[in-house]
């Protein structure tokens, strides 16, 4: 596929994408006799060739990991995690889970995209303005009173000058946010978006601990996987660290593997890491007395998954108000600044 026609898919795309084919896994149809029945729906859309070229691949290679793992069109997330769909025998399951990922992925960028957008067109709105009454309108005032021969009093001055630096201070912060918002929204989009993500962490820490439970709910699942389908807890480990995007959750799945090869338990291996909660790694301990290990992660992998997006929910619902609170306080502040120095105007009469 040529560099002009490589797009990013939408989580909404990407999540019927996963849809149709556990559909057709589901079904009992050959993979590439659904791939290539998905490429001729698609054909004249917007992602008619990277359907055309999963297809092609799937035909020639007999492998969805194969067909997709060169084209940057499918995140890497969604590849590996096809990858051992098909080495554990459960690439039905896997694309049902990747389905719901990204749907509720489309429904929190939806609602974050909500949230921010109204106060985001009133800061743009509230730079415009303070700039034209700073530079057009008071200048304006300054020229009348000048022509009406009036001079204006010590204390005046002092209020025009205090309410123009104000309103400057105003205008310089609000501009700084507002840029900043629309930067940070525009390199998400990009190939920083990793680095983007990365200092959103450092500066935000309700970020960091989603995040954080984000990470143990991929590691959690992926494990579980894994491990119910028959494979050695070191190879489950292995394939685990390449799917995390996390640096920080995939250099504690490798302390974990340190672990077991220094003899230690699964359960105690993985509790140094302090990757799950203190009540999540009991659980995991007697799972692991039991012989069920894979079945506890499974339950905390839905845990971690139901923490997060409820997590995600009540920041979303509180980040639209928080924004407008700041930005009456904002306006307050320029309003301030405009009956500063017409204050000092009137009293110079």
């Amino acid at each position: 596929m040529s560099k002009k026609e490589t797009r990013t898919l939408t989580a909404a795309e990407l999540s019927t994408f996963c849809g149709q084919v556990a559909l057709i896994l589901e079904a009992g149809l050959p993979l590439y006799d659904g791939m290539e029945t998905l490429a001729g729906n698609e054909s004249g859309s917007a992602n008619s060739a990277i359907y055309a070229s999963a297809s092609k691949g799937v035909t020639e290679t007999g492998s969805l990991y194969e067909a997709l793992k060169n084209d940057k069109n499918w995140p890497d997330y969604l590849v590996e995690m096809v990858a051992i769909g098909e080495r554990s025998g459960q690439l039905d399951k896997v694309m049902r889970g990747l389905e719901a990922y990204y749907a509720r992925e489309d429904r929190i960028r939806s609602s974050v995209s909500n949230a921010i957008t109204y106060p985001l067109v009133l800061g743009a709105m509230l730079v415009v303005i303070v700039l034209v009454l700073l530079w057009r309108v008071l200048p304006v005032f300054r020229r009348v009173l000048s022509s009406m021969g009036g001079g204006m009093s010590e204390s005046g001055s002092v209020m025009m000058r205090l309410g123009v630096a104000v309103g400057w201070i105003v205008l310089a912060l609000v501009a700084v946010v507002v840029i900043a918002v629309i930067t940070g929204l525009v390199l998400l989009r990009t190939k920083h978006r990793d680095k983007v993500i990365g200092l959103i962490q450092k500066v935000f820490p309700p970020y960091r601990r989603l995040n954080k439970k984000l990470s143990a709910s991929r590691v959690a699942s992926v494990l579980s996987m894994m491990l119910s389908s028959g494979f050695p807890t070191d190879e489950a480990l292995e394939m685990t660290s390449h799917v995390l995007s996390d640096k920080e959750a995939a250099a504690k799945v490798a302390d974990i593997r340190k672990g077991l090869e220094a003899g230690k338990g699964f359960a105690d291996a993985v509790s140094d890491t302090n990757l799950f909660d203190e009540l999540h790694e009991r659980m995991l301990k007697m799972g692991t007395a039991t012989g069920r290990e894979d079945q506890v992660l499974g339950t905390l992998a839905t845990i971690y998954e139901e923490q997060v997006e409820d997590g995600i929910t009540r920041l979303v619902a509180i980040i639209e108000p928080s924004l407008v609170a700041l930005l009456s306080i904002v306006i307050g502040a320029v309003l301030l600044a405009v009956m500063l120095p017409m204050a000092g105007i009137l009293s110079s009469l």
